[in-house]
């Protein structure tokens, strides 16, 4: 591209992606990093159709649009990502001029506002239901303490069936409490001890932490970049966020044979706003990818929400807890799947760099 295209396509405020003759993206502008919660990179050579969710028959009226040279418009359809639930948008698709099989894709939300505001509900419910909970497991947990001490006491009579129905209460009484100790500790997280931190530190630390325990029959697979810079966070809480996505990648792939991959790269062009609505950097990224079978489709979207769960007897505060974490560091978690390949996204800006004295 010419310096002008090249600020044109960048100062697009709608998500732009620009198609190669295999329907696989060859490039995605700002605005659509943003709502595919990725970057330029990650997104290059993904399939549209498996990226790009769109509730209607598209596929064979784009092929139709490429082999003619037209354009194709498709208005108020629902589309959605791996990570976003479905929007309510336009399309406008048209052949790349000059470009033979090349596809131009623009699409324009319709109704971000609103969801925006549905999702300010959404979080201000999720506030009040773990703050319920919170309370909750406080007062649960005092009758159970009296239930395992008296089931401890009539075991000491006891022997046969009657022992082990008395063993049975008090272990799972114990397993009731252990969760409830998941709940409060989710509410009861401080705020991050910022300051330089090596990003490759704090993942040798949660990687051996994961061999030790519930990764042991598991390959963790290190491709890493040298140079990154140091981050801005809290190692402590960064490692915690990286073993409970190990303990999540293991589960995935059933414990046992499967391969995580922990990667590490420098992103220039990731850019988010954050609350206050100012644009921030963050250009550190690490990624952990499994080879399980992927997400639910149904709640490949919630993931990051407390209390959502792909599996049984899943409490769902692990990926909550770590997006919690990385939102308190001004970050970005993500995630895309497909079956075999699940990558968990962590995005951190750079720690401040010191003043040089005159």
């Amino acid at each position: 591209m010419s310096p002008m295209d090249e600020a044109i396509w960048t100062s697009l405020p709608v998500p732009a992606l620009l198609l190669d003759g295999e329907d696989r993206i060859a490039r995605i502008n700002a605005a659509a990093e943003g709502f595919f919660n990725t970057s330029a990179r990650a997104a290059q050579g993904l399939p549209i159709w498996d990226t790009l969710m769109v509730d209607a028959p598209l596929e064979e009226a784009f092929d139709r649009a490429r082999a003619n040279g037209a354009p194709l418009f498709v208005n108020d359809v629902d589309v959605g990502t791996g990570s976003r639930a479905p929007l309510q948008c336009n399309l406008q698709i048209a052949p790349l001029s000059g470009h033979p099989g090349k596809m131009l894709m623009l699409i324009s939300p319709r109704e971000m506002a609103g969801r925006l505001s549905q999702g300010k509900s959404v979080k201000s419910a999720a506030k009040s239901a773990i703050g319920m909970a919170e309370m909750l497991a406080h007062e649960i947990k005092n009758p159970l303490a009296g239930i395992t001490g008296a089931a401890q006491l009539l075991s000491m009579g006891l022997r046969g069936e009657d022992l082990e129905l008395t063993d049975l209460i008090v272990s799972e009484s114990r397993r009731i409490v252990a969760l409830l100790d998941q709940v409060e500790q989710f509410g009861n997280v401080g705020l991050p001890n910022f300051g330089p931190v090596n990003i490759h530190d704090v993942l040798d630390r949660a990687r051996r932490s994961a061999l030790l325990g519930v990764a042991a029959e598991m390959t963790i697979e290190e491709r890493y970049d040298p140079s990154l810079p140091l981050a801005l966070g809290d190692a402590d809480m960064l490692v915690q966020v990286l073993q409970n996505l190990l303990k999540n990648a293991t589960e995935a792939a059933g414990g046992k044979g499967g391969t995580i991959r922990l990667h590490t790269y420098y992103e220039h062009s990731l850019r988010v706003r954050n609350a206050q609505g100012h644009e921030q950097a963050l250009p550190l990224q690490i990624e952990v990818i499994d080879d399980g079978p992927g997400l639910p489709p149904d709640i490949s979207g919630d993931v990051f929400e407390p209390f959502i769960s792909g599996r049984e007897n899943g409490t769902g505060l692990g990926l909550a807890l770590a997006a919690k974490i990385i939102s308190e560091h001004g970050g970005w978690i993500s995630v895309t799947s497909v079956p075999g390949r699940t990558v968990f996204r962590i995005s951190l800006p750079l720690a401040p760099t010191p003043k040089k004295e005159s």
